[in-house]
């Protein structure tokens, strides 16, 4: 097995966040694979949201804010949140805490899986600190509230860098930023305003824009128009699980939250609590963030190889879970990735 570089010559320490309802069984199959891949992380479990709460009494514990300090990484699982009451969503609080500005969702078609569209090939960039997905609100009178949406120049510019370094990295034709500036003349129009002075720091890269709404209708009839999609918070975050469902749902799509000094993965749906403990939730997308973990530590081959296996998988089509039409068991699921993977 290989340690991860952390200059101390013993494996990375990680944090390790299994989470709610189906959580720490998808979790647990992408640890399968990683370890599966080679790669030894020295997990540092830690807990969060609903389980915290009947835990601690907190859904965001002391140990768990002091253990990504310490590790600045974390594995992470589906956080409960509560519709319209209940504590504030742990994870808006974590990228906020820690500063994970950019949300990266790499979405791809996969041969095997029965979708309307088969080539899709796009990333959402979506700002993960500011807009009115921040949840700043109060309430001015009994029946009225009020929800703030800010945007500064400092995030938006350093979202649209952050957008314009992946496409160039990765080789990606255009980056087009999603808006609504047509209606926000101010808040959306700082946002492109930002985008296009960033643009022109990389002029192979083709800069587009689009109006949200249409943005959404053309996702959903010509899909591969689009490669990279820059959005701001809230905009990222409707667009993002849009886009899912072109490819499968949301237990196909990987997802990562990046900071200058460290991130976090985690798989972008929801805890299924009709499900959780049965062994049926799809575990691909917390394999696929696991992948993306193993590239962020500088083993690129190994991720490669991961990601290998779930084409491989889905492409033989005799291990299918139940959203994708088969009978396999989150367990079924993740020992056919490890034996694809030879």
């Amino acid at each position: 097995m290989d340690a991860a570089p952390d200059g101390k010559g013993g494996p990375r320490k990680v944090t390790l966040i299994p989470g709610d309802g189906c959580g720490p069984e998808v979790i647990g199959a992408g640890i399968r694979v990683i370890e599966a891949a080679g790669i030894e992380i020295e997990w540092d479990r830690q807990v969060a949201g609903a389980a915290a709460v009947n835990r601690y009494g907190t859904p965001a514990p002391d140990a768990l804010i002091k253990s990504l300090k310490r590790t600045r990484i974390a594995l992470k699982g589906p956080l409960e949140t509560q519709v319209g009451a209940g504590y504030r969503s742990i994870n808006v609080y974590l990228r906020k805490t820690f500063d994970l500005y950019a949300n990266l969702r790499p979405t791809l078609s996969f041969e095997g899986v029965p979708t309307p569209f088969r080539d899709v090939d796009l990333v959402v960039v979506r700002e993960n600190t500011e807009d009115l997905y921040s949840g700043i609100e109060h309430q001015i009178t009994p029946g009225v509230v009020e929800s703030i949406k800010v945007i500064t120049a400092h995030a938006s510019r350093r979202i649209a860098r952050f957008a314009f370094e992946y496409a160039q990295r990765n080789r990606r034709k255009s980056v087009t930023a999603i808006h609504k500036a047509n209606i926000m003349k101010l808040s959306d129009g700082l946002f492109l305003k930002c985008a296009r002075a960033i643009a022109r720091d990389y002029p192979r890269i083709e800069y587009r824009e689009q109006i949200v709404d249409a943005a959404c209708m053309r996702l959903v009839t010509q899909p591969g128009s689009f490669d990279v999609l820059l959005l701001e918070n809230l905009y990222g975050d409707i667009v993002s699980d849009l886009c899912a469902g072109l490819v499968g749902g949301l237990g196909m799509v990987p997802g990562a939250n990046y900071g200058e000094r460290g991130a976090i993965f985690e798989a972008v749906h929801g805890t299924a609590p009709d499900i959780a403990g049965k062994n049926l939730a799809n575990p691909i997308a917390a394999v696929l963030s696991g992948a993306m973990l193993v590239e962020y530590l500088g083993y690129k081959p190994r991720a490669i190889r991961i990601r290998a296996a779930v084409q491989k998988t889905l492409r033989d089509g005799r291990v299918m879970t139940r959203d994708l039409g088969g009978k396999a068991t989150t367990d079924e699921m993740a020992s056919a990735i490890i034996d694809a993977m030879g």
